[in-house]
């Protein structure tokens, strides 16, 4: 009994711990001074948001001439845009102008981040490029974590197409790989059910996965994929962090995003 005791009170400090300290365990931030300026080896605005509850936005903005559209690309959970501007030229060079946006907590980017938030920032952002690009001219782009707020958003509004790039099939689902011996269910701040949201959506949607995958399953880009109508574009030998390097990624994008 004693052991027991003892299992039980451990079991339920560790699932404390994890309740209290899930931020620091998904999210690996990346913070900017205010006066920091992006450069990059094409030219970029920066923009800056207030958000109606304080919280502050920062994003850039790589613009070319005579653009078919824009690309909203929502990234994953490291670092900040900082690093993550340097996959314009992914999109720049395909004819597209290309926009990123910094969670809370990111870069130069401020306020209570939660569930609720990341949707509410991500459309109010997509509602801006709206004033500027038709609906049918914005492709919402979702990378890894960023995958389930871009089903999101498309979900919302109307966009040309949604792009998941090696997307999880819920985010409960994604944790409970690693932790599914705690009651993700109860204790568990981001639920952001992907799977849901790309059921919901009213335009084009592509799944694009690596088979070799193995920090957000190749599983369930196919899950995501044969419950929907999305297009399931497999990159053999493809991980989680090396697509853009693959010659096979940048022909599937450029053939995705000329459709």
């Amino acid at each position: 009994m004693t052991w027991l005791l003892v299992l039980i009170v451990v079991y339920v400090l560790m699932c404390l711990a994890f309740y209290f300290g899930q931020h620091l365990f998904f999210f690996r931030p990346e913070m900017l001074p205010s006066a920091f300026e992006y450069e990059y080896q094409f030219p970029v605005r920066e923009r800056t948001y207030q958000m109606d509850d304080g919280g502050v936005i920062n994003a850039i903005h790589f613009e070319v001439p005579n653009a078919k559209g824009v690309v909203f690309y929502l990234k994953g959970n490291s670092r900040s845009i900082k690093g993550w501007g340097k996959f314009a030229k992914d999109f720049l060079g395909k004819g597209y102008d290309y926009f990123m946006m910094d969670y809370r907590g990111f870069g130069k980017s401020s306020g209570k981040r939660t569930e609720k938030t990341l949707y509410s920032d991500a459309l109010e952002l997509y509602d801006s490029l709206a004033s500027q690009y038709k609906e049918n001219e914005i492709v919402v782009y979702g990378r890894s974590f960023g995958s389930g707020v871009a089903a999101y958003v498309a979900q919302e509004r109307s966009p040309k197409m949604l792009i998941l790039d090696s997307p999880y099939y819920t985010f409960r689902y994604q944790i409970g790989r690693f932790v599914g011996w705690m009651p993700l269910k109860f204790i568990l701040k981001y639920k952001i059910p992907t799977i849901q949201y790309l059921r919901s959506i009213n335009c084009p949607a592509y799944v694009v996965h690596g088979d070799r995958d193995f920090i957000i399953s190749y599983k369930q880009g196919v899950m995501l994929a044969n419950e929907t109508d999305a297009e399931l574009v497999t990159i053999e030998g493809g991980r989680h962090n090396n697509l853009p390097q693959i010659a096979r990624f940048q022909e599937e994008l450029y053939r995705i995003l000329k459709g």
